[in-house]
């Protein structure tokens, strides 16, 4: 039998470095550095850590800082937060050439960023111009056309906000 990396309450955890794009690497890799599996930051911080993995490029560890405020934030706000962390890691399977993963976990980001008002009061998120970036995207992928890496990079957040 395969034994797998677990933690204190036996959950499967991975502990391998990871490439930029969040594959693992051989142990004993250098790989970029891991957000960790307990990160808890407020909002604001957590849109400012995930944008700024964005710019970098780092999609997949912004998609973990997502994750957790999905995990370790308000019940109300979980829809807004998966929403976010889907679109996150739906660029990250275009970074990795996996399309038809990319396709689906855009899809569902759209559907639950659709579920708050366009540039609502939730910290000035920009849901409408994320929907229409995902769609951008989508469209792209269906006719296969090239994404070009500045076009993964966008703001999460409404302009001047």
């Amino acid at each position: 039998m395969i034994s797998r990396d677990r933690d204190a309450a036996g959950r499967a955890r991975n502990d391998r470095p990871r490439d930029r794009l969040g594959r693992p690497l051989p142990p004993g890799s250098v790989g970029v550095a891991r957000i960790p599996d307990d990160l808890e930051l407020p909002p604001q911080q957590t849109l400012d850590f995930a944008q700024q993995l964005l710019d970098e490029g780092l999609a997949f560890n912004a998609h973990e800082v997502l994750e957790a405020a999905w995990k370790n934030g308000p019940v109300a706000e979980r829809m807004l937060w998966q929403g976010l962390a889907q679109y996150a890691v739906g660029l990250t399977h275009i970074q990795r050439g996996n399309a038809k993963g990319a396709a689906t976990l855009l899809r569902r980001a759209a559907q639950r960023l659709g579920e708050y008002p366009a540039n609502s009061e939730h910290y000035a998120v920009d849901t409408a111009g994320l929907i229409a970036h995902t769609e951008s995207l989508l469209s792209a992928l269906d006719s296969s056309g090239p994404i070009a890496d500045d076009q993964l990079r966008t703001s999460l957040r409404v302009r001047g906000s």
